[in-house]
């Protein structure tokens, strides 16, 4: 596997670490990591579900999680849930594509005030603070939560695989799925940070690279992704030798739905999020090889998501400092 990372002689970089029998390696970081706690002052999470998923996909998590002295809560979430959100079809701005995320997602955003009072209760004389752990959508629906509720009592937000950038505008054959909540969290919410204070941690997947739906497909160079708006200071090329490549039919699918959510097909992501969209500007941002987007569809071995064992690995450090 090659592999080339650039970054300022003040920066520290990761170690590169195979975790999977798949390729799972992480990008170097931009800025210095703070020093290990001792395990009296490790934060509780709060598992906060992406789009469609309850939170029984997450049980397995913070079972990872909780093995590492991490004590864990989850959003109370079902399937069904998710249905709420047809309430947005009522309101103007849903046509408009200038949907605002309340009142539409209050009862997401009450879910994640419950799974905060329950990991207060889990610290029991802890640090106090708490990590966000939003996994796809809710990672930009911690944002949100961030926004409207305060940062107090929060120093860590890690998100997984979470579309944060908007689509751009004017594309044709693009449309923004989010009917301008996106857009909304862009212009309104809090931009990221790296501080001692609060840390925001965007962690990405490559998993396959899209391909355009007619014609060829070039490869996705790092000269490529250096040219994009990148929201990182680094980039690191990983050779393509996943065996899910650009040139099959599954590729093309997934890359139409990477060109919705950040306006080009042939890019590398996770299944669902390109890469580029999983990063935010101001934040720690680490890109994770052969790591899928869902537990759902997902396997330890195989087909690893954020969430299992050898990937959780990479990025545990995180929430023990």
């Amino acid at each position: 596997m090659a592999m080339a990372v650039t970054w300022s002689p003040s920066i520290s970089p990761y170690t590169f670490i195979n975790a999977t029998p798949k390729r799972c390696s992480a990008i170097s970081q931009a800025t210095d990591l703070p020093t290990t706690t001792t395990s009296s002052t490790i934060r509780p999470a709060v598992i906060l579900p992406g789009l469609g998923n309850n939170t029984n996909d997450y049980e397995k998590l913070a079972l990872i999680l909780k093995g590492y002295g991490v004590p864990t809560a989850i959003a109370k979430v079902s399937r069904i849930d998710w249905l709420r959100n047809a309430a947005g079809l009522l309101d103007s701005n849903y046509w408009r594509g200038t949907l605002r995320p309340r009142p539409v997602l209050d009862w997401y955003l009450k879910r994640i005030d419950e799974a905060v009072s329950e990991a207060k209760e889990l610290a029991q004389g802890g640090s106090g603070s708490l990590t966000l752990i939003g996994h796809s959508a809710g990672g930009w629906l911690a944002r949100v939560y961030l926004q409207e509720f305060g940062f107090s009592d929060v120093s860590l937000l890690l998100t997984l695989g979470t579309p944060h950038l908007p689509p751009p505008k004017g594309l044709p054959g693009v449309i923004d799925q989010t009917r301008g909540l996106l857009y909304y969290v862009e212009e309104h919410c809090a931009k990221a940070v790296y501080s001692p204070q609060l840390r925001y941690v965007c962690i990405a997947g490559r998993y396959i690279q899209g391909s355009r739906f007619l014609g060829s497909s070039s490869t996705y160079s790092s000269e490529v992704e250096a040219s994009v708006d990148q929201p990182t200071s680094e980039v690191a090329a990983v050779s393509n030798t996943n065996p899910e490549t650009a040139s099959t039919f599954r590729a093309r699918f997934v890359g139409q739905g990477y060109k919705q959510v950040c306006g080009q097909a042939d890019v590398w992501g996770d299944g669902v999020v390109p890469e580029v969209s999983a990063h935010l500007k101001g934040a720690l941002n680490i890109t994770l090889d052969g790591v899928y987007h869902s537990p759902v569809g997902s396997d330890d071995a195989t087909r690893p998501w954020y969430g299992s064992p050898a990937v959780v690995e990479q990025w545990i450090r995180h929430l023990l400092v």
